[in-house]
């Protein structure tokens, strides 16, 4: 998932006043980058391996994109696939006018298998277009309760939950530990035996709270600049 700017959506803080924005539960919200600066900062003097790598990658992306319907179907459509296969999936899609929901489902399923979905993929798409999520709502909640209704839906696991709660809802201090990428990079930057399982690696990243989706970030520029080619879309 390539660095994708915010562009859209209403910021949490915009909608708050309205809503009842609390910080206390959605906690710091990734809007520019000098938040990730200041986060970047952050994991540097806490942690010498962060400084080492942030040397190296320079600064960090801002990685902010718009919530909603087609964020959550374009992190399906990254579902163990590579970061070019998920790219061209995606253009294929919008081509066909497929990343919204009203037009999706008007689709064959032989339309969407030849954008590049896979069956199971295909069934995904359209379990999420009948989901009826409250994006707007989704702003609002404690992360813990972003994935816990995102995963009610068939096809969005954990991973697909925590990259929407870190992209597209700006959480600051989110981590997708079953994330391959970030997996490999914590073994090469960290000098590890083998590339630690998600629990592992979950419990390696309470050491970077309040800014995991930073340490998140710097670990993915770190897997690009080691492995020359991008770990997330």
């Amino acid at each position: 998932m390539t660095g994708i700017p915010y562009c859209g959506a209403a910021s949490p803080f915009e909608v708050g006043g309205a809503s009842g924005y609390n910080p206390a539960m959605v906690g710091r919200i990734i809007e520019t980058l000098e938040d990730v600066e200041e986060g970047s900062a952050w994991l540097a003097a806490r942690e010498p391996r962060f400084r080492e790598a942030l040397e190296l990658t320079g600064p960090l992306p801002l990685r902010r994109r718009p919530d909603g319907f087609a964020a959550l179907l374009g992190a399906i459509v990254s579902q163990q696939v590579s970061v070019a296969a998920a790219s061209a999936i995606w253009s294929r899609l919008e081509a066909a006018g497929a990343t919204e929901p009203a037009a999706l489902v008007l689709l064959s399923d032989e339309a969407l298998r030849g954008c590049g979905l896979s069956r199971q993929k295909v069934a995904y798409a359209r379990a999420l277009a009948a989901s009826g999520i409250d994006f707007e709502g989704l702003r609002t909640m404690p992360t813990e309760e972003v994935v816990a209704t995102l995963t009610t839906v068939k096809g969005i696991g954990v991973w697909t939950a925590e990259i929407y709660a870190m992209f597209s809802l700006g959480r600051a201090d989110v981590f997708a530990p079953g994330d391959l990428a970030l997996q490999d990079a914590a073994r090469l930057l960290f000098g590890l035996e083998a590339r630690p399982r998600e629990p592992a690696l979950r419990a390696m990243a309470t050491e970077w709270s309040p800014w995991r989706a930073v340490a998140a970030r710097l670990l993915w520029a770190y897997y690009r600049l080691q492995n020359q080619r991008e770990g997330i879309r």
